[in-house]
């Protein structure tokens, strides 16, 4: 190990010149955590052993607004519907490792360098993957240590279950929309249904200037409204295709919201489905230490002649309203 006596540095300093691009080149990655940085929603925290996310809500139990006339007594209860979901803090990290051997054949430092970047290069693509997966995540994967995800904050059953703490059975504010199209539409998904499906849910999705303004679709979906659109030209989101998505523009609702493919190669979305989402009312809150940076010492074997660095990330995704959102599926 001594054919490079400040390795351990080199190692050190060129993933801390990396930190700040791959927590960038993450956000850019998926369309939803693209949107959410460009809201300010990436939103780091400090400390504490979960992530809290305030929310508001309506308890009828203590409301207290109301009408009166002249002398009426006033409803003072206290009302104080304010509280916080809380999220668990889940951990990614990947590995960068380089052998003596390795060292040895690339003594140089600019040649060190340039291998230990493709090493990174590796392991940032590796991390943005896992992370782009685990948002549509149900969070489970993995024993339960997964990004609880999309599967969970926009479930499929949202009347019961627990989220983010809060027991959708009980509180009826926390259930977002499900909408099936063989069920609740009754047929399976076509070109010639899909933008009226949409509308149905889209509509159920606006309060006042609320609505949703992003879709992700799987490919199947994404193809159909794409063929829907055809007979009429296709309507392009300007915004999601210049940061590199296969995007559309969906009018309805008396709102627009960016459709994108999530599907594709290696994509997680899940078959049949598009989620609608107001972006919000959804987070990345991500540790203000541990965002994509190298973690802990160097690491070396007592019987390998070998190096390795990690690179983590803690934080989770998380909502303050899944009511505004919802899932269109088969």
């Amino acid at each position: 190990m001594a054919s490079f006596p400040n390795l351990t540095d080199i190692v050190t300093t060129t993933i801390q010149s990396r930190s700040k691009n791959l927590a960038d080149n993450t956000l850019k990655q998926n369309a939803l955590l693209a949107r959410l940085q460009k809201k300010g929603n990436v939103k780091p925290f400090s400390g504490g052993n979960v992530i809290l996310q305030e929310i508001m809500y309506n308890d009828p139990n203590t409301q207290n607004a109301g009408s009166y006339s002249g002398y009426d007594v006033i409803d003072i209860t206290p009302n104080s519907p304010i509280t916080s979901a809380q999220f668990d803090i889940k951990q990614y990290a990947a590995a960068v490792s380089i052998s003596g051997l390795e060292q040895i054949m690339n003594s140089g430092k600019e040649a060190m360098i340039d291998l230990l970047e493709s090493r990174i290069q590796i392991a940032e693509k590796q991390m943005m993957n896992q992370l782009s997966v685990g948002i549509y995540s149900a969070g489970t994967g993995n024993s339960g240590k997964d990004i609880t995800g999309l599967q969970a904050a926009i479930a499929d059953a949202p009347s019961s279950g627990t989220y983010g703490g809060i027991n959708r059975a009980t509180w009826a504010f926390w259930r977002n929309v499900a909408f099936s199209s063989a069920t609740d539409g009754g047929a399976a998904a076509t070109s010639a249904n899909i933008q009226s499906y949409m509308n149905r849910v889209a509509i159920q999705l606006v309060r006042g200037n609320d609505a949703a303004d992003l879709a992700v679709a799987d490919t199947n979906y994404y193809r159909l409204y794409l063929e829907s659109l055809q007979s009429i030209q296709r309507i392009s989101s300007d915004e999601m295709a210049g940061l590199g998505f296969t995007a559309l523009k969906y009018f309805g609702a008396g709102k627009s919201m960016d459709v994108v493919l999530d599907g594709g190669i290696g994509g997680a979305i899940g078959s049949n489905r598009m989620y609608m989402l107001n972006t919000d009312y959804i987070f990345l809150r991500t540790h203000r230490d541990r965002n994509m940076i190298p973690i802990g010492g160097d690491r070396q074997s007592i019987n390998q002649d070998a190096i390795v660095k990690l690179i983590g990330w803690a934080g989770n995704l998380t909502s303050s309203g899944p009511q505004f959102s919802a899932v269109l599926k088969a």
